[in-house]
């Protein structure tokens, strides 16, 4: 019982500091252009939730600070998570800065690719996809475009987090765990 307190003592620390050193980071400050935004916010089909519209307004809101964001975005099937995430990738694209989304299934990550590709149709941003289902040659391209930035936004599994994967200027990171990553 002493051991696992102490444990835990030790990672509230680590918390802590996690939290003090993330304070002290400074971040590039990300907000819209208005119409451009406006536009995109048009295309979602559905009239936002009040709990949706706040959880936008507190992702806009921390990218539009200096400060790292590391927020948590919870709910049920059909809160509306992933629009979150649409709005806040597209801000964080508009202001010149790349976004990965990192997802447990390649389904999910087809979906979430075929959701993105549909929504950011018309506006002049790259967007890739990135998993066991894509092939060799692709993977080397989308690898190549994210690392001399011609990709905006990847969107896959584990397969992001590869070592050979680098970004040319990455601004946001989207984990959508669905449950599965514990």
């Amino acid at each position: 019982k002493m051991r696992v307190k102490s444990q835990i003592r030790d990672m509230a620390a680590e918390l802590i500091q996690t939290a003090a050193e993330r304070v002290l980071k400074q971040a590039d400050s990300m907000v819209p252009e208005f119409s451009a935004y406006e536009e995109f916010c048009g295309r979602f089909p559905y009239v936002e939730t009040e709990d949706q519209l706040k959880g936008i307004d507190e992702c806009l809101s921390n990218i539009a600070s200096s400060i790292p964001m590391d927020r948590l975005i919870c709910g049920d099937v059909g809160f509306g998570k992933t629009e979150v995430a649409l709005r806040t990738a597209f801000v964080a694209v508009q202001s010149g800065k790349q976004v990965a989304i990192v997802t447990p299934t390649t389904l999910l990550s087809r979906q979430h690719f075929e959701t993105f590709i549909e929504r950011f149709k018309g506006f002049s941003f790259s967007i890739a996809q990135l998993s066991r289902l894509v092939t060799a040659k692709e993977s080397k391209r989308v690898r190549d475009g994210l690392q001399n930035g011609e990709i905006d936004i990847v969107i896959g599994t584990h397969a992001v987090l590869s070592k050979s994967i680098e970004f040319r200027c990455l601004g946001l990171f989207i984990v959508d765990e669905e449950q599965h990553f514990g």
